[in-house]
């Protein structure tokens, strides 16, 4: 079984440390890459969407959230507040969630039926209490970096929003090698687990669900009591690791409630003041979950353009070094992220097997280093054999450009 755990540490993607705190993990230099090339990727395709990105801070004062309805229905996963200034001055509280900020910075100008939808996107942190128990690896922990985004729009835009917003999550899936097992509509839960966990307003479940229910029309998908997050149903898009294990990764939602609550307007065509719905998207979910899903998915061997190394440099005699050397730094001004494995590293044959989950490796001899070329070996165990280095260079930036699956295509 692959577990992204012991592969993320064996990999040198991250860690943790008791000094730190459980569910605090930190990453390391080629996880960082992975979660910043991740990142980008996203932030890409929301621009391309329509998306307008901004930041907002961690922290709120408790207020914030006793208006969002947080206060009330979820202060159980947040950590206590923290009290400024000492004695009677405000409470301010790590966020455990972006959605009152955006509402606020929504709030902020008035707006005109024709600037919506108005799509806001951001890639922050939030804070779960999460009890020590269920901690492990990134798939739970306790500082969150949220894909996430939320689109002010009117009721009639609301479900061709909600279904855009599913298909960039397909269209992630499709680039990250990933699969949807199955799609969740996820409902309150009634009896007396339900009672104070959701918000009490039929009519705005009502509503939401109906909405819900016309975007997943034609989409197979199954309706789960207990799920919904207290002010809404949602959508959930879940994934299965190795083990058979499911979580949900990616999330559609529908939101009534905190537009009341936070007082949201937009000037209609009629010249009055109407309430706009609030869709809440979250294509890839946290980061953290994204990456430990994508570990387990591909065993390690990343896509090439998430890949942390995407080429490996082998010289076979310290002769060669300097000319290994040269084609990285050639591929790294390409934007490739290549590294040197030389002849220090052990015998050629231990520095592939160490290279194993790398897509490229670029052997280097004395003659490829006489006429500028290198051996290519492929993750898969192809070699297709001596290519100019400028080629393999081209090849390479292509298959991350295209985020294609194929290593090496028929020219």
């Amino acid at each position: 079984m692959q577990d992204h755990r012991r592969l993320g540490r064996e990999l040198g993607l991250f860690d943790t440390d008791p000094l730190m705190g459980a569910g605090l993990p930190y990453w390391l230099p080629d996880g960082a890459v992975v979660r910043h090339v991740l990142e980008e990727y996203v932030r890409e395709v929301e621009r391309e969407a329509g998306y307008r990105h901004v930041y907002s801070p961690v922290l709120g004062k408790r207020e914030l959230y006793e208006i969002s309805g947080h206060w009330d229905h979820y202060s159980d996963d947040m950590f206590p507040p923290m009290r400024m200034g000492g004695g009677a001055g405000e409470e301010v509280v790590l966020r455990p969630s972006l959605c009152p900020h955006h509402a606020l910075i929504y709030r902020s100008r008035s707006h005109s039926y024709r600037e919506l939808p108005l799509r806001i996107a951001e890639l922050g942190a939030m804070y779960r209490s999460e009890p020590s128990g269920v901690l492990g690896g990134l798939t739970r922990v306790r500082s969150i970096q949220l894909n996430d985004a939320h689109i002010f729009c009117t009721p009639d835009q609301a479900v061709g929003e909600a279904r855009a917003a599913l298909g960039l999550i397909r269209r992630a899936y499709d680039d990250l090698g990933i699969r949807a097992t199955r799609y969740r509509l996820s409902l309150p839960g009634g009896g007396q687990d339900g009672r104070g966990k959701y918000v009490p307003d039929p009519e705005l479940w009502r509503r939401a669900t109906g909405l819900l229910e016309e975007v997943l029309d034609g989409v197979d998908h199954e309706a789960v009591e207990g799920e919904a997050a207290f002010y809404g149903p949602k959508i959930d898009v879940q994934v299965t690791d190795p083990a058979g294990r499911e979580s949900t990764l990616s999330t559609v939602q529908i939101d009534f409630h905190q537009p009341e609550r936070f007082g949201l307007r937009y000037i209609g065509s009629d010249g009055r003041k109407h309430r706009p719905v609030m869709v809440h998207r979250s294509i890839i979910g946290s980061v953290e979950r994204a990456v430990a899903h994508l570990v387990e998915a591909h065993a390690g061997a990343f896509p090439v353009w998430l890949a942390p190394v995407q080429l490996v440099v082998l010289p076979v005699g310290d002769g060669q070094e300097e000319q290994a050397l040269d084609v990285v730094r050639r591929a790294r001004a390409r934007g490739v992220r290549a590294e040197l494995s030389g002849c220090g590293d052990g015998t050629l044959g231990a520095r592939v097997r160490a290279a194993r989950l790398v897509p490229y490796l670029a052997v280097i001899g004395e003659r490829e280093a006489d006429g500028d070329r290198a051996a290519v070996r492929l993750r898969d165990g192809r070699r297709p054999g001596a290519v100019p280095v400028a080629e393999l260079l081209g090849r390479i930036g292509a298959r991350a450009a295209d985020r294609g699956a194929e290593l090496w295509a028929a020219a």
